[in-house]
């Protein structure tokens, strides 16, 4: 397979690429700085599980989708330093910032972000050999999961992994104060999808190999990881 080059659709003259969501977009800008906290203290175990499980070897193409402020792109280019490995968001801010950290840490690897639309993403069909995605459908309406979901299936290549973190909805009481959390800032916390979302996954092509809850101090994640079939 060529090279692939990352600007190869993105818009020209500068522009942006059109989002998910204009409104998130700006809120997680504003919270880029101080955004990696929340990784610290509620997401580092399901990280930690996610990449045990996804199969990613040093040598391959990698895609992280929704990089937030980049503490699993740094993981996943630490293991693969001498693959490529490409990570998405929907804020510039939380784009550059992972860039510029993980460049920082790993100059001599190639590793590549950019704020892009994930309904559209500016790769090739069979580009992947791995994919990773933590919380970032509980932004989505239900057509634009779909979507997303449509264009993982597209960039991966056939035998390729999607491993898959979501906000987990087996603790009561924290399903209830999330509620509350969602509807005063919908935009930053979303609502939770963990029920829905793995069966549209397998609706998109993916069969599921994991399946595991895991919980840091209050705040429940579900892990899944997904396999495209091979031809």
């Amino acid at each position: 397979m060529a090279e692939l080059n990352f600007s190869l659709r993105l818009p020209r003259n500068g522009a942006l690429p059109f989002t998910i969501a204009d409104r998130t977009r700006r809120v997680y800008d504003t919270v880029s700085s101080v955004y990696p906290a929340s990784t610290f203290f509620f997401h580092s175990k399901a990280h930690d599980l996610a990449l045990r499980h996804s199969g990613i070897r040093d040598g391959m193409r990698v895609l992280e989708i929704a990089t937030g402020s980049g503490e699993m792109f740094r993981r996943l280019v630490q293991v693969n330093p001498s693959g490529t490995t490409f990570g998405l968001d929907l804020s510039p801010n939380m784009a550059a910032r992972t860039q510029f950290h993980a460049r920082r840490k790993f100059p001599a690897a190639a590793a590549h972000c950019g704020a892009v639309d994930a309904r559209q993403m500016p790769f090739p069909d069979a580009s992947f050999h791995a994919a990773m995605c933590c919380y970032l459908f509980e932004l989505l309406c239900e057509e634009d999961i779909r979507r997303t979901l449509r264009e993982v299936h597209r960039v991966l290549r056939p035998g390729a992994t999607f491993s898959l973190v979501l906000i987990g909805q087996n603790v009561e009481f924290f399903n209830r104060a999330y509620a509350v959390a969602g509807s005063l800032v919908p935009a930053f916390w979303g609502r939770q999808v963990e029920q829905s979302v793995p069966e549209m996954v397998a609706e998109a092509g993916l069969r599921v190999e994991r399946n595991q809850f895991v919980r840091q101090g209050f705040y429940p994640s579900r892990v899944l990881v997904f396999r495209k079939p091979a031809r």
